[in-house]
């Protein structure tokens, strides 16, 4: 019996390709390789994001591609960023500490069932709904290599740090927070959202000059902006929400 090929098969494999680099990321940390198992991760999210421009490219969106992409995400931007927090630190705390380390990949997997749940196309998003499952992975794994294994951050405030930052990524991940999605390298969605493009031409530039160190600021200012723009679009909401109540109970 033949092996039917379909060309599904090429963004599949790109996803795969997504899910062995995980694998490789838990397998470094395992050996206290945090280089490596950093290397493995960014490889992770270039294989995410390109398995989903591929299967667009040639038509070949699927469910099954939809929840493979999910499994092979929980791996290694769920798991592994678990692993490397407790592995790196929180083993220390004992059983609290595996607790507060499992966050991210507890959380992830209830992100990614949500956004399964709540997809009706396999179209770009202009903006997520939660913090991005990859952006909460590099953002631990860039604290922990560029920052905290250089001694870049004083010991008290890393030891905060540490126990903050899955705590924080992970509620983002879960939360009603829109995050703006990357603007895809055409000139129509360039010219739509030229602002949002120039600024994610700064992250790119500031973090290679910086050789890496500027990833996780990055990662935390994209997070900030995002719920400070939640904030502000909630309160308006809920002031135009109260200014037709009181119109409707002038009207009584």
């Amino acid at each position: 019996m033949l092996i039917r090929i379909t060309p599904s098969i090429v963004p599949n494999l790109l996803t795969l390709g997504n899910l062995f680099s995980g694998f490789a990321s838990i397998v470094s940390i395992s050996n206290s390789d945090y280089k490596s198992a950093t290397l493995y991760i960014f490889a992770a999210l270039l294989f995410d994001t390109f398995d989903g421009i591929a299967a667009r490219l040639i038509g070949a969106t699927s469910e099954l591609g939809a929840q493979l992409d999910s499994l092979c995400d929980v791996v290694s931007f769920g798991i592994a960023p678990s692993y490397l927090l407790y592995q790196y630190h929180l083993y220390q705390y004992g059983n609290l500490g595996l607790l507060l380390a499992s966050l991210p990949a507890l959380f992830g997997a209830i992100r990614l069932a949500r956004f399964n749940a709540m997809l009706d196309s396999f179209e770009d998003k202009i903006y997520f709904t939660g913090f991005p499952i990859p952006s909460s992975a590099i953002t631990i794994f860039s604290y922990i290599y560029f920052l905290s294994l250089k001694n870049l951050i004083p010991a008290e405030l890393d030891k905060a740090l540490l126990i903050a930052i899955p705590v924080a990524v992970s509620l983002a991940m879960v939360s009603n927070v829109k995050c703006s999605n990357i603007p895809r390298p055409s000139i129509c969605d360039i010219k739509a959202r030229p602002i949002l493009a120039f600024l994610f031409v700064i992250a790119i530039t500031s973090s290679i000059i910086t050789e890496g160190k500027a990833i996780f600021f990055v990662m935390a200012l994209y997070l900030i902006l995002s719920s400070i723009k939640h904030l502000i679009l909630y309160i308006k909401t809920f002031s135009v929400e109260d200014e037709i109540d009181e119109q409707w109970n002038d009207t009584q």
